[in-house]
């Protein structure tokens, strides 16, 4: 085995995962991490078919999401006075397994930290200098270190996608919409509840996020780390809105849990360069799309797998990471959630609604997500390489 000293970027899902299975099959990781700690909240993800919980139950969390799992509620689409229009299905929005987005991260941390991996929290990746016999990295804080491999799992806005690949604007395509989560003090009830006027969504309660906003808008300029203005581009955004909509807002300006970013999707030719390989929303994003865990799951079982298979060759590992998985993951190319959360008029809201009123509609959805979560053929990595495995 060559190539064993691998540095991770990213301590969401995908990362931890990806050196969950690259310390089984033998791999030193180290896991940078720009935050001071495993990130708490977000929205609920989702998990669906054979393919997510063949992966599940070889990392051997399946059994911890279970026990853990929010169990899929309905969303109610209301008009101003709260009166209920349509129905969104849980089996729809939470797929076979649903778990808050928090709750996983910690799991899949534990099982990496388990096997030996080291994290560094409140640091990151300043320069990447890829060389025919290693990485040599730089940090905000660290000494400078030497890697042979360097993963990005760091999300949409990948730091190490930036400095490997290049800028993000040649990498990223924005959609045409921001959404925003908030966690609220004040409880919206357990049954989510959502409300649009022409271009704006917003959602109480629930599962998947205590205050969920979606909402049209021209690309803006702001401070990604400045919440305060995050919370203005939404309070700004939703004035004069309907329904419970003002109160809502007075419990987001009293909030510390708040996040704003864009829909977009990453567009990019090859996961990898050299050296350096990216895995997750760094490579394959389509924001609320609903396939992001999924993926990230999947893409880091397939990548810590090929490279154990080739022995660590990364020229051989990377190439057959980006054969047997772009397929699978054509389904972040397409879609936009944006316009079907946040409908540009009230004729399509309408419409949107009336596609759940239609049983017929909502099973061809369901099939089709369905279809996308299965289109992979797993190779059973653990048996190939089982004199790796420790």
């Amino acid at each position: 085995m060559k190539n064993t000293n691998v540095l991770i970027s990213g301590a969401s899902i995908g990362g931890p995962a990806l050196g969950y299975w690259l310390a089984r099959y033998g791999f030193r990781v180290t896991v940078v991490e720009k935050a001071p700690a495993l990130r708490p909240g977000g929205q609920a993800v989702d998990f669906k078919g054979d393919v997510h919980m063949t992966v599940l139950r070889r990392m051997g969390i399946l059994d911890d999401m279970r026990r853990l799992q929010t169990g899929g509620t309905d969303q109610t689409f209301v008009d101003a006075r709260g009166r209920a229009i349509a129905v969104l299905p849980g089996e729809f929005t939470g797929g076979e397994l649903e778990i808050h987005r928090g709750d996983l991260a910690r799991l899949v941390y534990e099982k990496s930290v388990a096997v030996g991996c080291e994290y560094v929290f409140g640091d990151s990746i300043t320069s990447l200098t890829d060389t025919p016999d290693g990485v040599h990295v730089t940090f905000e804080r660290s000494a400078p270190r030497t890697f042979d491999l360097v993963i990005g799992a760091d999300g949409i806005h990948s730091n190490v996608r930036r400095l490997a690949f290049g800028p993000e604007s040649d990498y990223v395509e924005f959609l045409g919409h921001y959404y925003a989560l908030a966690d609220v003090p004040e409880q919206f009830g357990t049954e989510g509840q959502m409300y649009n006027e022409p271009g704006r969504m917003v959602a109480a309660g629930g599962p998947k996020a205590s205050a969920f906003f979606v909402f049209a808008s021209p690309q803006l300029d702001y401070d990604r780390y400045d919440t305060e203005q995050m919370k203005r581009v939404v309070l700004d955004a939703y004035a004069g809105m309907g329904w419970r909509t003002p109160e809502i807002l007075d419990a987001v300006r009293r909030t510390e849990d708040f996040y704003l970013d864009s829909i977009s999707r990453v567009k990019i030719d090859h996961y990898s360069k050299g050296r350096v390989a990216l895995l997750g929303d760094a490579a394959y994003a389509n924001t609320l799309g609903g396939f992001g865990s999924g993926l990230a799951l999947v893409g880091a079982y397939v990548l810590a797998g090929e490279l154990a298979v080739a022995g660590g060759d990364h020229r051989v590992a990377f190439q057959r990471y980006e054969e047997g998985f772009r397929e699978y993951a054509k389904v972040s190319e397409k879609g936009n959630a944006g316009p079907w959360l946040a409908p540009p008029s009230a004729a399509r809201i309408t419409m949107r609604n009336w596609t759940f009123k239609m049983g017929f509609m909502l099973k061809l959805m369901m099939k089709m997500t369905g279809d996308f979560a299965a289109n992979i053929t797993l190779k059973d990595y653990p048996s190939l390489v089982r004199g790796a495995l420790r």
